[in-house]
């Protein structure tokens, strides 16, 4: 696959599955646009070696995916830095878990604000561009919980299943501007913010390490595996590719079997 010449905007791309998607299109000829959360040091490092170990163009924006302006401005800054936006991948996401009728409301307006809306004013602000050009690759990533529910979890089930809804729509919507428009849906992903989670499980529920992992995290996945993030960035690969230009609106799912049963 080659993608020299092309540019990606990746969103949530400080780390986890955004910074395997940005790795993955960058060894592959991208020019990338970084954004997401972390010390300002840090952040430098990952830009400057990706830069130096890819070759490419890489940038940084830290626009706050919560603030629609900043969000304009994020797509506005990749057109301006690297010529053109002809990949948009919409990553970055929060989370709370908590009964309904305790859950926070600036909780649920965060989650709904971060993992669905956000993609609504990039996807507005990439997709004339795009639409000049005729060409063009949408990635949201939504997660199994966009077509099943889990407890506790009302406003990133609801964000996620309307995500997968909104994506659809701007496939029928871009199908014959050459832009298509899929949703990556994994389930459980090995990531320094699930690792992290699980010494405090440990000790909450008096279990060991190798249960926390078995009997809670992947509780719901019938492979018993966390997915990895290259595997994640590996279908993102794909459906940037030429040979993936017939797959629109689709809900591409990386979830060891959880959504099977």
């Amino acid at each position: 696959m080659n993608l020299q010449g092309k540019s990606a905007v990746i969103t949530g791309s400080t780390s986890g599955i955004g910074l395997a998607i940005a790795k993955a299109l960058a060894a592959q000829g991208c020019d990338i646009m970084l954004n997401g959360l972390g010390d300002a040091g840090e952040i430098e490092q990952i830009r400057s070696g990706l830069e130096k170990e890819s070759g490419r163009k890489v940038l940084y924006n830290g626009a706050n995916m919560m603030k629609p302006d900043e969000i304009a401005g994020l797509v506005k800054a990749a057109e301006t830095g690297l010529g053109k936006v002809d990949i948009l991948v919409s990553n970055a996401g929060i989370q709370h878990v908590s009964p309904v009728e305790d859950f926070p409301i600036d909780k649920w307006d965060a989650i709904i604000a971060i993992n669905m809306t956000a993609t609504f004013h990039l996807v507005r602000a990439a997709v004339p561009g795009m639409k000049a050009r005729k060409s063009g690759r949408i990635i949201n990533m939504a997660s199994a919980h966009s077509l099943v529910a889990s407890p506790f979890k009302s406003a990133y089930v609801s964000a996620k299943h309307g995500l997968l809804g909104f994506t659809k729509t701007i496939a029928l919507e871009l199908a014959t501007f050459g832009i298509t428009a899929n949703c990556i849906s994994p389930g459980y992903v090995w990531t320094p913010l699930v690792e992290k989670q699980i010494p405090d499980t440990m000790k909450a529920r008096g279990m060991t390490k190798e249960q926390v992992m078995n009997d809670v995290l992947l509780a719901a996945q019938p492979t018993k595996q966390f997915v990895q993030t290259e595997e994640i960035a590996a279908m993102a690969l794909y459906l940037c590719s030429d040979m993936a230009k017939n797959i629109t609106g689709a809900n591409m799912v990386v979830d060891g079997g959880w959504t099977a049963a």
